[in-house]
């Protein structure tokens, strides 16, 4: 019999202990799913305050050499040569088939590249880096580091209590700068819809520095309950979920990670398969949807057009505490992927009406240069 797989700690676990957090096991490693105040006070406290969370399994990489950006687009989509030291873009993996492998954060930090990948997909993104990029860029894993992330309207107060130089930086921009006396590498970023900040700090000054921050007034800790609910709100993706191998960018309504000049030149895997379907068109789109009354329609949920034929899925769902609300997202025919169009969601075998709806679902609250 098979020896039950251990998870991995990440470096607040203990901090996660102290202060009761319901620890689950979540792609490899033991994370709280919430605190005692439960999952909507936490996502409303991070919509309104600040919510501290540890994402600290991510996957953190450093990638050096004589031109890191022009090497690492070789392995992605994205327009990377063209970030300005300390400008950050979301980009994508992609596979021969266009099929998105993973998505992931890339910052210019100067002398190198800092990237940050998905916890379930990092050994699979960093063989992959290494394997690609082999001969042109160094691909260094940074598993010393723990990131902590501090979202929510109140987020830049409390950092900034501790870290000054924060104010310098907008929407999608970082910089290594001394946390309470710490060298860390901060961006003005995060997956929850509000202003916030990521902060990648050696993992032996991580629990002390996230105590430090839950000693401010408007902090409190959030678990991955909140965190889930708070990005579908968002309507931002989760790998594995709404989008994975199986979705194209242009399927999942992320072509605009792919600029012009990207598409004409190629040099990323899956280009042709993806310039065919810009060509043709794909036959699902991913949409936002809100369905009526207060019922969720949960991952899986089948959606239908109004004769009962199924035209597509749920692929993330559940009520929207800042929406007062259920809200999902999914793939439905590309017919019916226009917002406004009326469709059902077969909750337990009943129709049940919603709209197919623009996302986010939640205004941005993120803080832009512009």
């Amino acid at each position: 019999m098979a020896e039950p797989q251990t998870s991995q700690r990440t470096p607040l676990h203990a901090l996660h202990l102290r202060r009761g957090g319901k620890m689950v096991p979540f792609a490899g490693y033991d994370m709280p799913v919430q605190y005692a105040a439960g999952v909507l006070k936490e996502h409303l406290h991070t919509r309104t305050a600040a919510g501290l969370f540890d994402v600290s399994h991510m996957g953190q990489v450093q990638i050096a050499g004589d031109d890191p950006a022009a090497a690492l687009e070789s392995v992605v989509v994205g327009d990377l040569r063209s970030l300005a030291p300390g400008e950050m873009r979301y980009t994508l993996f992609t596979n021969q088939q266009g099929g998105i492998l993973d998505d992931l954060m890339v910052t210019n930090a100067g002398d190198h590249l800092f990237v940050v990948v998905n916890a379930a997909c990092k050994d699979q993104d960093i063989t992959l880096m290494q394997a690609g990029l082999a001969g042109r860029a160094e691909v260094v894993p940074l598993p010393d580091r723990a990131l902590i992330a501090l979202q929510g309207p109140k987020a830049a107060a409390a950092l900034g209590a501790l870290a000054p130089d924060i104010d310098g930086l907008f929407f999608l921009q970082g910089a290594a700068m001394p946390v309470d006396g710490v060298a860390c590498f901060v961006t003005r970023s995060g997956y929850t819809g509000e202003d916030g900040f990521e902060v990648s700090a050696p993992a032996d000054h991580a629990e002390a520095l996230a105590e430090k921050l839950l000693d401010h007034p408007d902090v409190e800790p959030v678990g991955l309950g909140a965190r889930d609910s708070l990005r579908l709100e968002a309507g931002l993706c989760l790998y594995g979920h709404d989008i994975d191998e199986t979705t194209s960018p242009v399927e999942a309504s992320l072509l605009w990670t792919i600029p012009k000049h990207r598409r004409e030149a190629g040099g990323f895997p899956g280009v042709e398969a993806i310039l065919g379907q810009i060509e043709a068109g794909v036959a699902r789109k991913r949409v936002g949807l809100r369905p009526e009354g207060k019922a969720p329609a949960r991952e899986g949920t089948e959606i239908a057009d109004g004769d009962g034929r199924v035209i597509g899925t749920v692929t993330s769902g559940g009520f929207g505490p800042s929406v007062g609300g259920p809200v999902a997202m999914g793939y439905v025919e590309t017919a019916f992927a226009k917002p406004e169009t009326s469709v059902n969601l077969l909750v337990r075998g009943t129709p049940r009406p919603a709209v197919v709806t623009r996302m986010p679902f939640v205004a941005p609250g993120y803080r832009r240069a512009d």
